[in-house]
């Protein structure tokens, strides 16, 4: 086992691994994986030194979190960090629950028989703890962030407006309550959008964001004004999606996704662009793709996930995979990076 660098993240006091595992595709979210696979991804996980687990209740409906954690619990707990997540209340399916549809954004071909629906409530936000716990098997959470208050998933103004008008003025008081008494370290909020962010810093006291899809190699939408605001209250951030989805780790293939939909011919063009420049400099898309977001300094960690232990293998060596200084000056000179976006010295 090689050992990877840890960040504190944020305003919390907790340290993460730059290279974390995110849970989403042990929710089965693009094919179902058998309960062995899922838990040799996580021994290969653990084996390389990885020590920070993203998940989430919404990832197969429960699914992530108990194969998650399954394997975390046989670990010394000292050793690991675990996030997950709340806004999502689950009851079996055909119970009076109303099911949230699944809104032609991201679905889970393995789900468990559960149906959803949004609860940014004092007492859904406790309700969702308490099963992730359970689900967990663990004693503690970490880390809580509030899932997916967007536009992505609520698609209208006035739903969004009134989610965040649930969040801030009850669901909060318990993200509050549960970071003061130490049950968790710190709270964070899951970004998919540009525009969320300082609407969710006007309203409460966060400690991190977790950003999907708004700072990767492909889209720096998060760059020029939502990043500063977050500096200027020592925010930190997770990098989710450092792949975008799919294309930066398949390259400009067909049918290669972006942001969960087929790449627009314009996404496919600039990743060639991208991609012929690393080629320039012997350097694999998908090395680029990881190392760059580690590059800002309020990025503690990236988290990108996997769906065969050889995937995390995989994300390893391109974690460590030397990048010469003017494989970026290039990609800045085609202006297919902005001149002021950092990148790894």
């Amino acid at each position: 086992m090689t050992a990877i660098e840890r960040r504190t993240l944020g305003n919390t006091n907790v340290e993460v691994t730059r290279l974390g595992l995110g849970g989403a595709g042990l929710g089965d979210l693009t094919e179902r994986l058998a309960e062995d696979q899922a838990q040799q991804i996580l021994q290969a996980a653990w084996d390389g030194g990885i020590r920070y687990y993203d998940t989430s209740p919404f990832y197969g409906s429960g699914k992530s979190e108990h194969r998650m954690g399954h394997f975390l619990r046989q670990q010394p707990r000292d050793e690991f960090v675990i996030s997950t997540k709340v806004g999502r209340i689950f009851r079996a399916a055909g119970t009076s629950a109303v099911r949230a549809p699944r809104d032609g954004t991201t679905s889970f071909v393995g789900a468990l028989p559960f149906e959803l629906h949004f609860d940014y409530s004092y007492d859904g936000i406790m309700r969702s703890f308490e099963d992730s716990l359970q689900r967990l098997s663990l004693p503690s959470i970490d880390l809580l962030l509030i899932h997916d208050l967007d536009f992505w998933h609520h698609k209208t103004e006035p739903l969004v407006t009134a989610y965040l008008a649930q969040m801030a003025t009850s669901g909060w008081r318990a993200l509050d309550e549960l970071r003061r008494s130490g049950a968790i370290k710190g709270v964070g909020a899951g970004i998919n959008q540009v525009g969320m962010i300082p609407r969710f810093l006007d309203l409460v006291d966060l400690d991190f964001f977790l950003i999907a899809l708004t700072y990767n190699l492909l889209d720096q939408g998060s760059l020029a004004e939502e990043l500063p605001r977050c500096a200027e209250t020592g925010l930190g951030i997770v990098g989710g999606a450092v792949f975008a989805s799919g294309i930066l780790a398949s390259g400009p293939v067909a049918g290669a996704s972006f942001n969960y939909a087929p790449a627009s011919d314009e996404m496919l063009e600039k990743t060639r662009r991208i991609e012929a420049i690393c080629q320039q400099h012997d350097t694999p898309l998908a090395a680029a793709a990881m190392q760059f977001p580690l590059a800002h300094p309020l990025v503690g960690a990236i988290i990108p996930g996997a769906i065969r232990p050889e995937h995390v293998q995989s994300n390893l060596q391109l974690l460590n995979h030397p990048i010469p200084a003017q494989l970026w000056a290039d990609l800045k000179a085609a202006d297919l990076l902005p001149a002021d976006a950092p990148t790894p010295a």
